[in-house]
């Protein structure tokens, strides 16, 4: 896990859940930073290919370890299964439906360190506000 003063980052071994219920292991990399203090970036890799990511809802992550959790595109839920703690995170996109077996300790310990970062409700003390106004009205 790495980290500065203003970013988080975290690589987590995952499962891939298929149709017949196996589980293929596969890497994820997690980014956090203060300049977008709402949300988690998740680049999965599979295969080959260059990874696809996905942004979460920093909160969505957190709720989700304790209680089903979203609606739609993205869903996550807690798992325990054989002594073995995990998060389930379900994800729907024209392209298909996934969902994950994530470990619940190292991604528990990366969302602290966000949290370490930016607390719970001082996110919007992280966003320059003027210039995310400028971006939308006056794009360059």
């Amino acid at each position: 896990m790495n980290s500065s003063s203003t970013t988080v980052s975290a690589e987590l071994g995952l499962r891939l859940v298929v149709p017949d219920s196996a589980t293929v292991p596969l890497l994820a990399c997690l980014e956090y930073a203060a300049d977008d203090p709402y949300a988690i970036r998740m680049a999965f890799y599979v295969g080959n290919d260059d990874p696809v990511e996905w942004i979460f809802a920093r909160e969505l992550l957190t709720v989700g370890i304790v209680r089903p959790v979203g609606d739609g595109d993205v869903q996550v839920w807690p798992m325990s299964q054989q002594n073995e703690h995990a998060l389930n995170i379900a994800l729907s996109s024209p392209f298909g439906n996934a969902l994950f077996e994530v470990p619940l300790l190292p991604l528990a310990d990366f969302l602290h360190r966000t949290y370490e970062i930016v607390a719970a409700g001082r996110e919007s003390e992280f966003i320059d506000l003027e210039a995310e106004l400028d971006d939308l009205l006056w794009p360059s």
